[in-house]
């Protein structure tokens, strides 16, 4: 899943950067009200966490302009403990509101819980042939067993499975999995798709991720069963 960091302080940006891309997410930062309006309306984001005190533009005229053009989910943040500034959040539009010093595992859970409010009506369980995708318990099995993958494989195979008979570029699967500035042309999507093509197909006949030649990836079930 994607989400934008709206966050003005160095090291907050560094903290929660570093934890939610070990976690599996794609991370967008915007160090400014700014820039995370710029942010909002060229991307589409999961959810976004937002800080109240930004320079440019602050967290409530942001999460207004948010608001006026999407129900992406927004959780605020801020170091100030009033009341009144809570209040304010949840009027303005924000779903959840979390006060500095926060943990970090109740970010997370908060995060989980409003992307899969969020996703009521959209299947959270994603089937290809004999191939399950568990997108909210970060699960994945073929068949009976299941697959042993890491963060970024994860985030791979779940990006094919919810866009499945669908071919992905190279160019889409970096901005999606990876930082968008990513250079598609280094060879780490490469060893990514071999390194789960490996666990995903393995000796199986039935192959489900396929390589079209020019164009992409794309996970499917194909009759034919060719290894491509």
């Amino acid at each position: 899943m994607k989400i934008l960091i709206v966050e003005d302080e160095p090291k907050a940006i560094e903290y929660l950067k570093a934890g939610l891309t070990e976690q599996g997410w794609t991370v967008d930062i915007a160090p400014d009200g700014q820039e995370g309006a710029f942010m909002v309306r060229e991307f589409t984001y999961d959810v976004i966490v937002l800080d109240v005190m930004l320079p440019k533009i602050d967290g409530f005229e942001l999460l207004r302009m948010i608001r006026s053009r999407s129900q992406t989910p927004v959780i605020m943040l801020t170091a100030r403990d009033h009341v009144n500034d809570r209040v304010r959040g949840l009027r303005e539009g924000a779903d959840d509101y979390l006060t500095k010093p926060f943990s970090f595992i109740e970010l997370v859970e908060r995060l989980i819980a409003l992307t899969r409010r969020c996703r009521v009506q959209e299947s959270t369980l994603v089937q290809v042939g004999d191939l399950s995708v568990d997108l909210i318990g970060r699960r994945a099995s073929r068949g009976s067993v299941r697959l042993d993958l890491t963060a970024k494989e994860f985030q791979l195979l779940s990006l094919l499975a919810r866009r499945k008979g669908e071919i992905l570029s190279k160019t889409v699967i970096a901005e999606m999995v990876w930082d968008m500035n990513f250079d598609s042309n280094t060879n780490v999507i490469e060893a990514v798709i071999k390194r789960l093509r490996n666990k995903l197909d393995g000796s199986s006949d039935a192959k489900l991720l396929h390589t079209v030649r020019g164009m992409g990836y794309v996970l499917e079930e194909r009759d034919d069963r060719a290894n491509t």
